[in-house]
This record gives C-alpha cells, sequence and structure tokens, in this order.
C-alpha cells in the first residue's frame, strides 16, 4: 500500500518525532511512505475560529496534493487535523468552493485515516511489534473521541505493547482544557480543566501519558512541566514505533 502522510503544522513546527515515528511504524509493517511536499496547514484552525471562506486555498491544496490516485491512503498522528479533512473540508468546499473542489474533497475524504484507525481498520493490526517496558496512561482526544469516533482502537494497540504497563486514566473522556484558541479565550476555564487532567494523570502513577494529538499532549505536558510531576508526554505513534533493538530512549527529561 502507498501511504500519504500529513505532517499537520504541530508536527511540522514543533513534534517532528510524531511524525518521523509515524512514517518508520507504516515503513516497518511493510507499506510505502510518501511525503507530498507542498503539503500546508490543513485549515482546521480557521474553520474552528469560524472563518470558514478563508481556508479554501488551503482545502485545495491539500485535495490536489493527497487526491493523487497513486495514494492508497492518507494518515495522520492528529485525530483533530483527520476530523477536519473529513468533516469540515466537505463543509468549506460545498459551502465555497467550485465542483472541482468538492469533487477532490470527497476523493481524500474517503482514505483520510487517524493513525489509529489505519493501522487497526485498513491494515488489520493491534500488535505492531512494539515494545515500551513503561507505565503509561492514555488520554482520548476530544476530536479522536467525538469527531472521529475512534473508540478502543489506540488502546487495543497500546495494550499489545510488549513490556507496557497501561493503567487506566480516571475521567479519561474528560476534555483537556486546551481545544486550541479556546485556552486563549477562556483561560480560566482551560487551566482548570487543565488541573483536573493533571490531577487524574498524577494518580495513575504513570512515566508517561499519551494520546493522538500532539496539541492536546503540548497542553498537557505544560502543566506537568510546571508542576514537576515527573510525567511526561509522548505521541502514540513514538511508543508503537519502539521496538527491542531500537528502544525508545531513555525517559529522564520530560518535556
Amino acid at each position: 500500500m502507498r501511504v500519504g502522510l500529513f505532517a499537520t503544522c504541530l508536527g511540522d513546527t514543533l513534534f517532528p518525532d510524531a511524525v518521523r515515528a509515524t512514517a518508520l511504524l507504516i515503513a516497518r509493517l511493510g507499506h510505502e511512505v510518501v511525503f507530498p511536499p507542498d503539503q500546508t496547514c490543513c485549515g482546521q484552525m480557521h474553520v474552528n475560529t469560524g472563518y470558514q471562506r478563508e481556508p479554501v486555498a488551503l482545502v485545495r491544496n491539500f485535495a490536489e496534493r493527497f487526491g493523487d490516485s497513486s495514494i492508497d491512503a492518507v494518515v495522520m498522528p492528529s485525530g483533530s487535523c483527520a476530523g477536519c479533512v473529513r468533516h469540515q473540508h466537505p463543509l468549506v468546499a460545498d459551502r465555497y468552493g467550485d465542483a472541482a473542489l468538492r469533487s477532490g474533497v470527497a476523493v481524500v475524504k474517503a482514505k483520510t485515516y487517524e493513525l489509529s484507525e489505519f493501522l487497526v481498520d485498513v491494515l488489520d493490526a493491534t500488535d505492531v511489534g512494539a515494545y515500551f517496558p513503561h507505565r503509561v496512561t492514555y488520554h482520548p482526544t476530544c476530536h479522536s473521541l467525538r469527531m472521529l469516533g475512534v473508540g478502543d482502537k489506540p488502546l487495543r494497540l497500546l495494550r499489545a505493547v510488549e513490556g507496557i504497563d497501561l493503567v487506566a486514566l480516571p475521567e479519561e473522556d474528560a476534555c483537556c482544557g486546551f481545544g486550541g484558541t479556546f485556552a486563549v479565550k477562556n483561560a480560566a476555564t482551560s487551566t482548570a480543566m487543565l488541573r483536573d487532567k493533571l490531577d487524574h494523570i498524577a494518580s495513575t502513577g504513570a512515566a508517561v501519558c499519551t494520546a493522538g494529538d500532539s496539541s492536546c499532549l503540548m497542553h498537557i505536558g505544560g502543566g506537568l512541566s510546571r508542576i514537576r510531576s515527573g510525567t511526561r508526554t509522548l505521541h502514540l505513534a513514538e511508543i508503537l514505533a519502539a521496538t527491542r533493538t531500537a528502544p525508545y530512549a531513555p525517559l529522564e527529561t520530560p518535556r
């Protein structure tokens, strides 16, 4: 299978290890990974903030870059970006696009997946040969849980990781408080929500809190760092990419 990898804005600028791990993992499972070099932002931040007309050019670029018939699937380490492509791109195309854009968006929507969806639903793989001998707790991000409906796919993948000590996160489905500009516009509420999330993470005694979205991990990781909790954040892809022969680097320095 030929897989088009979408890096996402945060992956490109702040969390390249998650993107790199996604590519390594898919390649390890025997599939070709291609990286369209002219990819840009998917436009999620514009639509979420109420600017639906402005990202038309971004949506068109995404459809053109990943609509290539030689690309069998489009995969990204982000539930929020996958949700944008599958749900918000059609909205933008229908309201402000032309027939060509609507057609292109439909083609790409049908083959776009968040990483855990791709592994479980498309490749029918839960045991990906990962090795991660650390205590881990999992935070299901809002877009992956509610917009995409990935369900327990990330947990099924984590349970199959050799050596892992996977512990349940209390009130796991509660939002971490990030929500993009929500954290800026409603800082007090966001901080209170984050505080609850940090308390629940601390109760697990986990060395690592993982999730499928770097944005939420950035928010949670900032909070963990400020209180010097000793727990670090790590993208799901980075755990799944680790093996006995290529283990993850030591965890002494929390992000």
